[in-house]
């Protein structure tokens, strides 16, 4: 006689328990202080289970306690904060010319924040070797502070694929590079899982986490460095294409008569609108800092020269801005890097082509910003990748689901 197994299986028990825990961290991540009672009412889990799992999450030290609220009808409600505490999530961004770390806690508060120099030109194995040194000294900082170090996630400017591999980097000189792996073998098989992904998609996840519009669901992010990407949030989640492609609109081509890239092509948005334009010559990575530096003085001086390039840097910008407004309707766009400084030039300038080049009524609602977050930008979006796997289900200590 054939006998049929029904019903739950303990695997299917198991997974369940870590979705609901993961659900359970976040929704004290983005209503804490709250309570147990809080917790069941906006989850739908009953509360003897939300007890269940806020015990587990104390016991990981991944939740905490902070005694009871005043503010109540009824018995006092003793309140819930993320802990974390013995945890850290690090972020690295590898650019032309710096690799910056960041380091936070749980609740994405700063924990390090460095930035060190870096030579673009270098072979794959030697950089990877320099970016290994850097990573070690902030595992080392970690360690010290007796932090377990949930990940490692890298920011690279160029083509990655969904397996994480730098197809193209082409401002590095690197092509098919296993940086995920090369990285492995420089720390020596850490022991907690390494991600690597495009610059700009984890810019983009930083500006929707920590960001002055954070929690946005249609998000898109320029970088604003040596090459420009866009990493883009639609329905809240990061968008990458089938083989992890997508956002490259650096290479956009805006005017075929105009002057040439280094893809091969002519007028692409890249030479039109990102810094070597604004620059108007060809500067090494190191000197692109103090070039800035130095147009932004100008341009605040009322320099006319100046003033008209950052207008037409801006007007290519804005057309550029103006094809992701047309084709995502997304809620914002977040200049990020070397447009920083520049925005209050470029700014106007987007604007005025967005209003004249966007199809919808009032630019469909998109609004042109710069970011808040810095040059770290990226880096703590390496962070935040991090701390999204411990959203989905990743959690230290022991029962995971893999996402």
């Amino acid at each position: 006689m054939i006998t049929s197994t029904t019903g739950p299986q303990p695997a299917d028990f198991a997974d369940v328990r870590a979705t609901n825990l993961a659900v359970v961290l976040r929704f004290v991540r983005e209503h804490a202080p709250c309570s147990r009672a809080d917790i069941a009412a906006s989850t739908g889990l009953n509360k003897a289970t939300v007890s269940s799992l806020i015990a587990d999450l104390i016991d990981r030290r991944l939740v905490r306690e902070t005694g009871l609220t005043e503010n109540r009808v009824g018995r006092p409600a003793t309140m819930l904060v993320l802990d974390g505490s013995p945890y850290a999530a690090i972020g690295v961004e590898i650019n032309v010319d710096h690799v910056s770390a960041v380091a936070t806690g749980l609740a994405g508060e700063r924990l390090l924040t460095w930035r060190r120099a870096f030579s673009g030109g270098e072979s794959v194995n030697q950089g990877m070797a320099n970016v290994g040194a850097i990573i070690r000294r902030v595992l080392g900082r970690m360690a010290k502070e007796e932090r377990q170090v949930l990940g490692l996630a890298v920011a690279v400017p160029g083509l990655v694929d969904v397996q994480g591999t730098a197809r193209i980097a082409p401002n590095l000189g690197w092509r098919d590079a296993d940086i995920g792996g090369d990285l492995a073998k420089a720390l020596r098989d850490p022991g907690f899982p390494i991600q690597v992904d495009n610059d700009a998609n984890l810019a983009a996840l930083a500006e929707q986490r920590f960001g002055a519009h954070a929690g946005a669901s249609d998000l898109i992010c320029l970088t604003g460095e040596i090459g420009v990407g866009a990493g883009i949030i639609l329905d809240g989640r990061l968008r990458r294409g089938r083989l992890g492609y997508s956002g490259e609109i650096g290479h956009v081509q805006l005017d075929p008569d105009g002057p040439a890239c280094h893809c091969g092509r002519h007028g692409c948005l890249e030479v039109m609108a990102g810094i070597g334009a604004v620059l108007r010559r060809e500067v090494s990575p190191a000197e692109v800092q103090m070039e800035i530096e130095e147009a932004v003085r100008l341009a605040r001086a009322g320099d006319a020269g100046t003033l008209a390039t950052l207008d037409a840097v801006g007007r290519s910008l804005g057309k550029g801005v103006s094809i992701l407004a047309n084709l995502l309707n997304p809620e914002v766009v977040v200049l990020g890097g070397y447009y920083v400084p520049l925005a209050p030039w470029l700014l106007p300038a987007v604007h005025d082509e967005m209003g004249e080049r966007v199809i919808a009524f009032e630019a469909g609602g998109c609004q042109v910003v710069a970011s808040t977050l810095g040059h770290d930008a990226a880096a703590l979006g390496g962070a935040a990748r991090v701390l999204d796997s411990i959203d989905s289900g990743r959690l230290p200590g022991g029962l995971s689901r893999i996402p």
